[in-house]
């Protein structure tokens, strides 16, 4: 039986199919028990970059507690959430799964702060956005195969990964023509990109709840939640106030799939998309929220980036996350001979081939690699041996 094939034949007209792929940068030979894109969600959670997130700050610095959200578990909360769009909507489940488990894993430790400060180092430099760093790491970081370099994704996944973007994060991919950026990609991607906002505004309210920095009482003011709160009152009378939040976030996730599911299929008739290619050809993206729930849930990431993300105790964790990130870079940038053994070895292969040798810039970007490939606490016990005189080199 030809596993793909009987599964893609039951998926929408407009779903991106094998069949569309584009290919990989190395040419393979397919599987006959799996179709591209399961190949690539399953070398993305593979790869060693992927087991990284788990000590990768989502809000909460690992350290600071068991419970909260990482890197690690956001992507597969994201994951979840773009197959279940999918499902729904008859779309390949598989591809938007590979964009969502790939979406972060060029960023660096200490989540946005440890990405704003390597961008503010790397500005001489070409700079740094995560989204760029997550297609270095399957293009060219990754070393697992004897065959080629990185982890010869398809090309949709890679589309995914370059396209990407949220409101913490806006693509600066204009010299990636051959991703053809005028296109729109394909809906699983889209569908990746949404459910991405998702699950980050609805975890963000249970994390920063258990952490103390949300309370219920200023949670009310919120549209979206109150709606959903008052239902969890009527559903489950009498139970803890803990327990009334979680099924509130539940009922807010079910809730704005649904919306996004309502909303696209919708677009999708309006535009008069019929096939893939009408999909690639639309003026504008076509995986969205409605108006008044984008307005809900416009009003609840005010909100977050008022009450949490700017909350000192979060402040102070970023202060101390920006300096770490840095003085590292400096000091490298200062002292290459101070970097391992593998990055040394790049060093020594770059300046091989350069002519004249080697440039700040190509030095740089090594250094920027090696830091954003850093986990939180790798990047705390690094500091440490560089700059505590007491501790171990």
């Amino acid at each position: 039986m030809n596993v793909p094939a009987d599964y893609e034949s039951i998926l929408a007209p407009y779903a991106c199919r094998s069949i569309h792929s584009r290919g990989r940068v190395y040419d393979e030979p397919e599987s006959p028990h799996r179709n591209a894109y399961q190949r690539d969600r399953d070398r993305i959670i593979h790869s060693a970059s992927f087991r990284r997130l788990e000590y990768k700050t989502q809000v909460f610095v690992n350290h600071e507690g068991d419970h909260y959200r990482t890197r690690l578990t956001h992507s597969i909360e994201v994951a979840q959430i773009a197959r279940s769009v999918c499902r729904s909507m008859h779309l390949h489940e598989d591809l938007a799964e590979a964009v969502a488990l790939a979406h972060d894993l060029g960023h660096t430790p200490f989540g946005h702060s440890g990405q704003d400060a390597l961008d503010e180092m790397m500005k001489p430099y070409g700079g740094f956005e995560h989204n760029r760093q997550s297609l270095r790491v399957v293009e060219q970081l990754e070393h697992k195969y004897a065959a080629f370099t990185g982890l010869n994704l398809s090309y949709e996944t890679r589309e995914g990964i370059v396209k990407h973007h949220s409101a913490y994060d806006t693509p600066k991919n204009r010299d990636l023509a051959h991703f053809n950026l005028h296109e729109q990609p394909p809906l699983e991607a889209q569908i990746g990109n949404l459910a991405d906002e998702i699950a980050y505004n609805n975890h963000d309210i249970d994390d920063g709840y258990r952490a103390g920095m949300l309370t219920v009482d200023g949670l009310l003011q919120l549209e979206l939640f109150r709606i959903h709160y008052e239902q969890a009152e009527q559903e489950c009378p009498g139970v803890s106030e803990r327990l009334k939040v979680n099924e509130t976030v539940r009922h807010m996730i079910n809730f704005l799939i649904v919306d996004v599911i309502k909303e696209t299929l919708r677009r999708i008739d309006e535009a008069g998309v019929k096939s893939f290619d009408d999909v690639r050809a639309a003026a504008k993206p076509l995986v969205s929220l409605s108006k008044p729930v984008r307005q809900m849930n416009g009003e609840m990431k005010k909100f977050l980036f008022k009450n949490m993300y700017r909350h000192y105790r979060v402040a102070r964790m970023s202060n101390k996350a920006e300096r770490v990130i840095r003085e590292i870079f400096e000091v490298y940038m200062l002292h290459p001979a101070m970097l391992p053994e593998n990055q040394q070895f790049e060093l020594e292969a770059a300046t091989a081939l350069a002519d004249g040798g080697l440039t700040p810039k190509r030095q740089a970007r090594i250094i920027a690699d090696y830091i954003a490939g850093m986990t939180d606490r790798y990047a705390l016990e690094e500091y440490e041996r560089l700059f505590n005189v007491s501790a171990r080199p």
